[in-house]
């Protein structure tokens, strides 16, 4: 991408209206243009994956600057054929770019190979267990001699003389109780993790870069108002800071139901 286009998608990112683009490229505006393509990989990563049925893995990607006078690209000579990849970007008026991406000639091939021609894998293993399916009828001629086959089948009953018999439930007594409790006693010391949130808040990235030394954060919680416990990641009480032996802790004061559980998540 250009410089000036990595300003401009920088700016934008810290809340600014895209045209303070002045100076020259810092490790500020790099992050920023780092974090917005991994977003934008991701995104194609996972359509790809969709597309050809495969997993695929990413990298972050690392952004620097460089001009092609002085450098050749990574990881590409200039004798190399590649396939370069280009699509425009427009941002409402402010931004009006193209990003290119650069491909070997043997992977652009691999990845038309497996568009046009998806891999035979499932197909091959619908056929596999095809094949583990034994034939019935070999079964009877293996198992039972011919003369002993026509004699049970001359003695089948009337297709419609069926035998029917009432439904008969199992029992379930107070002794399944006992089970039960044996089935808790087995996780008794499975160690969870408990949380205590303290309260929540959002703020913009440029915000967040002039956190320093003595920055107040201010959160959507009052002073005094109940806190959140959490176990394993599920909200399931509420409970009061308290005190103890100039340690931190809670005492909980009410036991969150599964409905209020649901809308909390």
């Amino acid at each position: 991408m250009k410089e000036d286009d990595v300003k401009t998608i920088t700016d934008l990112m810290m809340g600014g209206d895209g045209h303070n683009i002045a100076g020259d490229i810092s490790d500020l505006h790099l992050s920023a243009i780092g974090e917005a393509m991994n977003q934008m990989i991701g995104s194609s990563s996972t359509s790809l994956s969709s597309m050809f049925n495969m997993s695929i893995n990413i990298s972050p990607p690392k952004a620097f600057s460089m001009s092609f006078k002085d450098s050749k690209p990574m990881n590409f000579s200039f004798n190399d054929s590649i396939v370069r990849v280009a699509f425009k970007m427009e941002v409402e008026g402010i931004l009006n770019s193209e990003i290119m991406q650069l491909i070997p000639v043997d992977f652009a091939k691999q990845m038309v190979k497996e568009l046009l021609h998806p891999s035979s894998n499932e197909s091959q293993g619908k056929k596999t267990k095809k094949k583990e399916i034994p034939d019935e009828s070999r079964i009877v001629d293996r198992s039972i001699p011919q003369d002993v086959t026509h004699e049970v089948i001359g003695n089948k009953p009337d297709k419609n003389s069926i035998n029917v018999q009432p439904v008969q439930f199992e029992a379930f007594d107070q002794d399944n109780n006992i089970g039960d409790k044996e089935n808790i006693d087995l996780i008794m010391d499975v160690p969870l993790e408990i949380t205590v949130e303290l309260g929540r808040t959002k703020r913009l990235i440029k915000d967040i870069l002039e956190f320093g030394p003595g920055t107040v954060v201010e959160l959507d919680r009052l002073a005094g108002e109940p806190v959140d416990v959490i176990v394993n990641g599920k909200f399931i009480a509420k409970a009061e800071v308290v005190v103890i032996d100039e340690s931190f802790g809670v005492r909980i004061t009410d036991i969150i139901s599964p409905n209020k559980r649901l809308k909390k998540s």
